[in-house]
């Protein structure tokens, strides 16, 4: 597929917004290098919507009251008065899961034509926030190639992560991470682990698979040509990138072939967000929203919401208003987000959504446990993991599942990457593995955890790396508090729960355990649903016994993650127990994400 010279002009020109909202200087392409130093940021509402900006789409969010933010026809209409005013192009595209409206601003805009349109917006007391839909992209530094004794992030004493010392207390079931990435190209030593995901791209010239969004994730390929994606880019094989990180997060284990995840028991939901040249701030946003349960216009609801989101990909400037409202929304419904620092070797500041709130932002080590040559660094770098670096050997990358395919699909295989793209699904794994062994864990004390248990990086680090090197065994041993190290019986089969309706049940079959069940039995609850205080909750024993969880109350929050403690001793342990859930009055629904017995 060839793109047509004015959407080249589109890509390179929403690439560029990053740098542009600071300076009038080109981007640069996604190299380690070192930076010259950069003038003082100014405050975020300036520099999103700087002049000079140049962009083809712009994400416009409406104050909380404003007609325009609960409909769209409001938001189409406000968009013609502003093209009427600027005497531009600009038009409503469509409704973010945020809430926030996505405005297209014609084929072939200039920057001052721009500036007039967010000046516009900027000078309407309804508008919240106005800021460039950027264009995104991976992460990784480069390709490389199988078993897991290759696998020294993950075990050797110098810069391993320590992770085969956690599969001891926990290897991750009943935790669904979602990868936002190029999507998953089929891989036997993945498709245990994967669940539905969704493909985000709206835009076909970058999805390159025919269509729009759609429930098919799976990658066509990322492949282009010299100078396709901005002048003096070389040209790209397909990476298959997607499918690299999932591999690192939740490959196979114990099944006699290639590679192990850091979090094997866990599922992987693949989330398509970047195809040829990259991906958009838009498609990313919803993607955020959606993976965490939350709702966007026209994609059926999700029903594998992740407790974990790894984002391995980024581009310059800012955390706009837009995304930090995602992840925002993401984290308060209970969903962990991990994001690539960057490969720029600049400081993570300029890198975004590394340097977003709320996100756990991951910088790179080598073999050597020293910060990879490539890697980003900074104040806002919370912790370090193996990325990684293959000058002197590809062995010294991170070893995973990809594809031989150049341009599309061709037959499995694995190969060593190197970037803070590897090192993120790293700690993402690390997530899952906590989120696993105590389930009422929030975002926060996960990201608390993983820092306060690192270890001090074997090597060095100029410029900040965070906490340290991450270490999975004390950490997962740090959060497991009361939790029985006894066996874990689990379902991870979501269930729709309606709305003021019937009771609805999911089973879990417990074998191989003799005599009753304890006095201290842990039932792990995992349940999306807006005002908790509807629902009725049971634990059902073998013989029919119910025991109530919780009881229908007044109680505004939302979703039910926590663990309750049931004494179950005079229940025999083996068979078929059953959690029920209702919802006992109007105006919402939910879903049963999973739900464990720890005996």
């Amino acid at each position: 597929m060839r793109i047509s010279p004015e959407l080249r002009r589109k890509l390179i020109s929403v690439a560029v917004v990053s740098t542009a909202l600071l300076t009038a200087a080109p981007a640069s392409v996604a190299v380690a290098q070192e930076q010259a130093p950069r003038p003082a940021a100014v405050p975020a509402a300036q520099t999103e919507a700087a002049p000079g900006v140049q962009a083809e789409r712009l994400i416009v969010g409406y104050k909380s009251g404003a007609s325009e933010a609960e409909s769209n026809k409001a938001a189409a209409a406000d968009a013609a008065s502003k093209a009427d005013k600027t005497g531009e192009d600009v038009d409503f595209q469509r409704r973010l899961g945020t809430g926030a409206a996505l405005v297209e601003l014609g084929s072939d805009p200039t920057r001052a034509s721009v500036s007039d349109v967010v000046a516009a917006y900027q000078a309407d007391p309804q508008v919240a926030y106005v800021v460039p839909d950027r264009l995104n992209k991976p992460t990784a530094v480069t390709p490389n190639d199988t078993e897991y004794s290759k696998q020294w992030d993950l075990f050797e004493s110098t810069a391993g992560m320590n992770v085969p010392a956690a599969w001891d207390t926990t290897t991750g079931s009943g935790v669904t991470v979602a990868v936002i990435d190029t999507g998953y190209v089929a891989h036997s030593d993945l498709a245990a682990n994967i669940v539905g995901g969704y493909d985000f791209i709206s835009d076909t010239a970058v999805s390159v698979d025919g269509n729009g969004r759609d429930s098919n994730p799976a990658d066509p390929g990322d492949w282009y040509n010299d100078n396709e994606c901005g002048q003096g880019i070389p040209a790209s094989t397909s990476s298959w990138h997607g499918t690299h990180v999932a591999g690192t997060i939740a490959a196979a284990t114990n099944n006699g072939k290639g590679v192990a995840g850091v979090a094997y028991g866990a599922k992987i939901s693949p989330v398509r967000v970047l195809g040829k040249c990259g991906g958009y701030d838009s498609d990313i946003i919803d993607a955020i929203t959606w993976a965490s349960g939350g709702s966007v216009s026209g994609v059926p609801a999700n029903t594998n919401v992740a407790k974990v989101i790894n984002m391995s990909l980024g581009g310059g400037g800012a955390c706009s208003s837009a995304t930090q409202s995602a992840i925002n929304g993401a984290v308060n419904r209970g969903t962990s987000v991990v994001v690539a620092a960057g490969n720029e070797n600049q400081n993570v500041s300029n890198a975004s959504p590394a340097n977003c709130n709320n996100v756990i932002t991951v910088a790179a080590t080598n073999r050597a446990g020293s910060r990879a040559s490539y890697s980003n660094y900074g104040s806002l770098v919370d912790i370090a993991a193996p990325g990684g670096e293959t000058r002197t050997s590809k062995a010294n990358g991170i070893l995973s599942t990809l594809n031989s395919g150049t341009k599309t699909p061709s037959s499995e295989n694995y190969d060593y990457y190197q970037g803070t793209s590897m090192a993120t699904p790293h700690v993402a794994g690390l997530a899952a593995l906590m989120k696993s062994a105590n389930s009422a864990l929030t975002p926060a004390q996960i990201e608390s955890a993983i820092k306060a248990n690192a270890r001090a990086l074997p090597g060095t680090c100029s410029g900040g790396c965070g906490a340290g090197l991450a270490d999975a065994a004390k950490t997962v041993q740090a959060v497991k508090g009361g939790t029985s190290t006894g066996t874990t019986f689990s379902s991870t089969t979501a269930v729709a729960i309606p709305d003021n309706g019937a009771a609805i049940e999911s089973p879990i079959s417990v074998t191989g355990r003799s005599g009753n069940a304890p006095s201290a039995l842990q039932v792990g609850v995992d349940i999306t649903h807006t005002y908790r205080g509807d629902l009725v909750i049971d634990l059902v024993a073998p013989d029919g016994s119910a025991y109530r969880l919780k009881a229908a109350a007044s109680d505004s929050a939302d979703n039910v993650n926590t663990t309750y403690t049931v004494n179950a001793s005079s229940e025999v342990a083996n068979g078929t127990w059953k959690l029920r859930v209702q919802d006992t009055a109007a105006q919402d629904t939910g879903t049963l994400n999973g739900w464990k017995l720890t005996f």
